[in-house]
């Protein structure tokens, strides 16, 4: 799982209740899932050193274990924060001593997933008879496509811009089409759906991101739906774990999940024979949701962009890279590829001007960037798509250019006055941006402060900080946002500085017990 899709799971799965939990963690394929894909390497290694350990972990034995420079104690904060957020890990008093202790119930399922054994048949459990009309990987592969293609399609608006979109996409299901609304990736403006800043955000992902995003959505319209969430979870991290090219049996689904094989088979996560419901065969979409792997096969215009270019521009591209987009400092742009997809991406946010079998030409303008904008799609997201996805022959040019200068750092790959001019045009119509969160403040000592903000920023909450010396009049404030974690860190500090003062007071108060003091 890419670290955005992480984030965007990990974001959803920290609202839900310690009951929510504890009965997620009773699945196995779960708990290996969760474990694999969502923690990062440190905490990792912390859950199998406590894995097999019967007594908590003390809290003074895990500092020792961590170097004492900063960017070893954030990681390691970073790890506790994760875990506790996930309910996998809990501080508790181990014979008057803080230490860490694993989830009984994360502990026992994980161990399962490990070791084998039980009869959860959480794994899935594959067809003993063969299907009467066999589905290939090939098959699965381009029904996999069609379908996640036909949803970008809707949320880029394709169908109305009259580029030549493609006949043979699958059209998406009205619930689907609710789906992206209610998630706001698409806006209804006299009927037809328009792409907002989310939406924009939503294709600039990688599929398996994107893919987490939409499920998120999906999560959280489950309920309103009368579907046990926990029955969802538990069905969506169990695909994870099954076998492309295999089929697996319907009959050990709960209500809800059964439910969910039409919604999935919309998305392309999973096919299902029309004539033949007792049996359901997992697409890449499905077994890539909790592994890096590529959601679908290179040759799919879907992937983080295959290109279409001349024999050329081919003997040109350097292994393994990818990009399309060439953009001169004139601002003119030359696109090699013949996707429609892509051709539609770039038609929001610029002017097309030609295109040939495998090349289109655009321009951006002062138009097409503020057209984007009053769309929701922001300077810096449209940046980001053209650094993202640019030819490598600008990213070999950049690299001469850092080759043959003095400077140590990578050059830009897009014309710097370019960039410049598409924020320029942006700020013609806006002056200021607004972020909600919380503002923190007296925290304390200046030492304090300093702990407290190099938290934040570890836990990526930290948006602005305010300390001596910044025109603050010597006052500490910082801007987070979110205050959950931070409200645990504060509290987790207060309790270490009552018991430092209990301490001196003990130790103040056994040493001065024997002198005798006079009236």
């Amino acid at each position: 799982m890419s670290s955005t899709a992480s984030l965007r799971a990990l974001d959803y799965l920290e609202q839900l209740p310690t009951t929510t939990f504890n009965k997620l963690y009773t699945q196995p394929s779960t708990c290996l899932a969760i474990f694999r894909r969502m923690l990062p390497h440190l905490a990792k290694t912390l859950v199998l050193s406590l894995l097999y350990t019967p007594s908590p972990f003390p809290t003074t034995s895990l500092d020792i274990w961590v170097k004492p420079d900063a960017d070893s104690i954030s990681a390691k904060d970073r790890a506790l924060s994760i875990l506790q957020r996930l309910r996998i890990l809990s501080e508790v008093q181990d014979s008057g001593r803080p230490g860490w202790k694993l989830s009984e119930a994360f502990s026992h399922s994980l161990k399962q997933a490990l070791t084998g054994g039980g009869n959860h048949r959480s794994f899935g459990v594959p067809c003993n008879t063969l299907d009467k009309t066999p589905v290939t990987i090939s098959y699965l592969d381009t029904f996999a496509r069609n379908q996640w293609e036909a949803i970008l399609y809707y949320v880029v608006g394709s169908a109305h811009t009259g580029l030549g979109g493609r006949n043979d996409t699958a059209a998406i299901s009205p619930g689907t089409q609710r789906l992206l609304q209610n998630g706001g990736f698409v806006a209804l403006r006299n009927r037809q759906a328009h792409i907002t800043q989310s939406g924009f955000t939503f294709l600039l992902q990688e599929i398996n991101a994107q893919i987490w995003t939409l499920l998120i959505v999906y999560l959280e319209e489950s309920v309103g739906l009368g579907m046990e969430p926990v029955d969802v979870l538990s069905f969506l991290f169990t695909l994870g774990s099954l076998e492309l090219g295999i089929s697996y049996s319907t009959t050990n689904l709960t209500q809800t999940q059964t439910r969910m094989l039409e919604d999935l088979s919309d998305f392309g996560i999973i096919y299902q024979n029309p004539v033949d419901n007792t049996r359901y065969y997992p697409t890449r979409l499905a077994t890539t949701l909790t592994s890096d792997s590529p959601a679908l096969p290179s040759d799919s215009s879907l992937t983080t962009v295959t290109t279409t270019t001349t024999t050329a521009h081919n003997n040109n591209t350097a292994g393994g890279e990818k990009g399309y987009i060439i953009l001169e400092t004139n601002y003119r742009l030359y696109a090699y590829t013949s996707s429609p997809l892509l051709i539609s991406i770039l038609s929001l946010f610029t002017s097309l001007r030609s295109r040939y079998p495998n090349l289109v030409t655009a321009k951006l303008t002062k138009t097409s960037i503020q057209s984007a904008i009053q769309l929701g799609i922001t300077s810096d997201q449209i940046i980001s798509y053209l650094t993202t996805h640019a030819h490598p022959l600008m990213r070999a040019q950049s690299q001469a250019a850092q080759n043959t200068g003095s400077n140590s750092t990578s050059g830009p790959i897009l014309p710097p006055t370019v960039v410049d001019q598409i924020r320029l045009w942006q700020l013609e119509g806006e002056r200021m941006i607004s972020t909600p969160g919380f503002l923190i403040k007296d925290v304390g000592s200046p030492e304090d402060f300093e702990k407290a903000v190099a938290y934040a920023e570890a836990l990526g909450v930290l948006k602005k900080s305010f300390g001596q010396g910044d025109g603050n009049k010597g006052r500490q404030w910082f801007f987070v946002t979110r205050m959950d974690q931070m409200s645990g860190y504060f509290k987790a500090q207060a309790g270490r500085r009552k018991e430092e003062r209990e301490r001196r007071e003990r130790e103040l108060g056994g040493g001065g017990g024997g002198v005798k003091r006079e009236g």
